[in-house]
């Protein structure tokens, strides 16, 4: 085969922190050292302006919400004579709708393009088949880290199978060891280690873990549980430690505060190797049974834990043939049983652990570094997909989910500090009209949605905004009536006792989306007050279209 001189990686980077970030880093990391004679560079994707302080491997960086500078990476990796890009694939990390963007990028490049999906769904949405149907027209091959993946991607997107590599998630290469070599390190000498890791986030299961520990503690009273990770990035910017501090709660509840360890950072792989080597018994309680992947539980499996999980897909065939022990999602009782049955069964667990480590000697990062250069030989060799064109057509039918990039102009025009106004003059606000309660509760749940968003939109200017529809939505309500005014004068005068019945029901709309949605505290309070105090009335509604918005609410 020939040498391959220069690959481009796509996707997170570290020192993003995330899944992805630390996945596109350890591959590309090891492809490099493996092979001195190939040039790994990397186009970094980013989910803030500012970016991140990056290596000298990032030769450029995508702003996630810009569909331009897809294109812009696309021209850079065909000037400097990439010979493969290797794209790490996942919904959430790429803008437009169920990613899209990355499509702009992939019909531009000139060179051959092998996917790593890192989520392979049996049903996914509209906009996600979109995506994965044009990902198979672009793509010269495909990786997938389970032979599940490789039949879900047969079965529900009609892909070749000899366009599929399975190919097994990295792991480091550790020794074999007992635990109690690294447990001083963590003051739990003595102790049997329970550990989970990974950024901190609902769909992890971990409540039910600690649900488990007064049963576990019963029979084993030196068991501790170790929870290791820094929340994920995108919980902590939408709702703080609020998940972390339930946890927290929920220990001291069940009186197993002493018990339960949690580190809340996100940890070198040095540190993280020693959190592992320590640990008795690794548990993933995650909860989304169609994960087809997962680091953290590759990680321990690769060196040879202990390991008790849901069977959510790729747990299902790494600890299949007795290398691990499956428990229901959601419970505690089972997870408690597992534990317990490894912790009086000293063989069963010991043989577990001896053939998860057996075979994670084939996860190790360089023999899924040569694995991925074979992928790479493959796809040059063997094209699947026509060579690309030098100039591409873009025409409307190969790009329905491309929008143009955000713009708050208008919007902010058409504030003061009371209200949105009703109507404009051309671009001009048209004070004569002044304001409705209608508008005013369609521009909040505007603020809603896009502070939501991690675009380069102000979130500091978005939210005072949001704080100018709620007020106005605020004086709207009558106390006496317990209903909605909607007509207000540019003099700040309401024109109206009582609104209309939608006007009504659309600012219950607004409130009731900011009780779920707004990550402003004080938003979310005065939000309730409003709705408790607007619902009853709605019972004497006729107006059809006002009961949906209030269902909606």
């Amino acid at each position: 085969m020939t040498t391959i001189n220069r690959v481009a990686f796509l996707g997170d980077y570290m020192p993003r922190q995330c899944g992805i970030a630390t996945f596109t880093t350890d591959i590309c990391e090891t492809v490099a050292a493996e092979y001195p004679n190939c040039e790994c560079i990397v186009g970094a994707v980013n989910d803030r302006p500012e970016g991140y302080d990056y290596s000298t491997r990032i030769r450029f960086e995508i702003d996630e919400k810009e569909i331009d500078s897809y294109r812009r990476a696309a021209d850079f990796l065909n000037i400097n004579n990439v010979e493969v890009v290797s794209v790490q694939h996942e919904f959430g990390i790429y803008g437009g709708p169920a990613g899209s963007h990355l499509l702009a990028l992939l019909r531009d490049v000139h060179m051959p393009v092998v996917t790593t999906l890192h989520t392979v769904l049996r049903e996914p949405n509209e906009p996600q088949r979109f995506v994965m149907e044009q990902l198979n027209a672009l793509s010269n091959r495909f990786i997938v880290m389970a032979e599940r993946g490789r039949g879900l991607l047969k079965e529900v997107y009609g892909v070749s199978p000899e366009k599929i590599d399975l190919i097994p998630h990295g792991v480091p290469d550790v020794q074999f060891i007992d635990p109690t070599f690294h447990k001083d390190q963590f003051g739990v000498e003595g102790k049997t280690m329970l550990l989970t890791f990974g950024l901190l986030s609902p769909n992890k299961g971990i409540e039910y873990v600690i649900e488990a520990l007064p049963a576990i503690l019963k029979e084993h009273p030196n068991v501790v549980y170790i929870v290791l990770g820094a929340t994920h990035p995108n919980l902590l910017l939408r709702e703080g430690e609020s998940y972390r501090l339930k946890l927290e709660r929920l220990a001291e509840d069940r009186g197993v505060t002493g018990s339960v360890i949690f580190y809340n950072r996100f940890v070198t792989l040095d540190e993280l190797t020693d959190f592992i080597g320590a640990a008795d018994i690794y548990v993933t309680p995650y909860l989304n049974e169609a994960q087809i992947t997962s680091g953290t539980l590759a990680y321990a499996f690769g060196a040879g834990k202990a390991v008790i999980s849901t069977p959510y897909l790729y747990a299902q065939e790494l600890l299949a043939q007795d290398r691990g022990i499956l428990v229901p999602f959601r419970d505690s009782n089972a997870i408690a049983e597992g534990v317990t049955r490894f912790l009086s069964d000293p063989a069963l667990m010991a043989g577990m652990r001896k053939r998860a480590w057996k075979l994670g000697r084939e996860m190790i990062w360089p023999v899924v570094a040569a694995r991925y250069m074979e992928s790479f030989q493959r796809a040059r060799v063997r094209l699947t997909v026509p060579p690309r064109k030098a100039f591409a057509v873009r025409t409307l039918e190969n790009r329905p989910y491309e929008l143009p990039p955000l713009k708050l102009d208008h919007l902010f025009r058409m504030t003061d500090n009371t209200g949105i106004f009703q109507h404009a003059i051309f671009n001009v606000p048209n004070y004569r009209e002044g304001y409705c309660t209608d508008d005013n509760a369609r521009a909040f749940i505007l603020t809603l949605l896009l502070q939501e968003m991690t675009s380069r939109v102000a979130q500091r200017d978005v939210e005072q905004l949001a704080s100018t529809y709620l007020s106005f939505l605020w004086d709207a309500f009558d106390q006496e009536t317990k209903r909605f005014r909607n007509f207000m004068s540019h003099s700040r005068e309401w024109l109206e006792k009582v609104g209309s019945e939608d006007s009504h029901a659309r600012a219950l709309w607004a409130v009731g989306m900011a009780l779920g949605r707004s990550r402003n505290d004080g938003h979310r309070n005065l939000s309730a007050l409003l709705f408790q105090r607007g619902l009853p009335v709605v019972e004497q509604f006729t107006s059809p279209r006002a009961w949906a918005f209030v269902l909606l609410a």
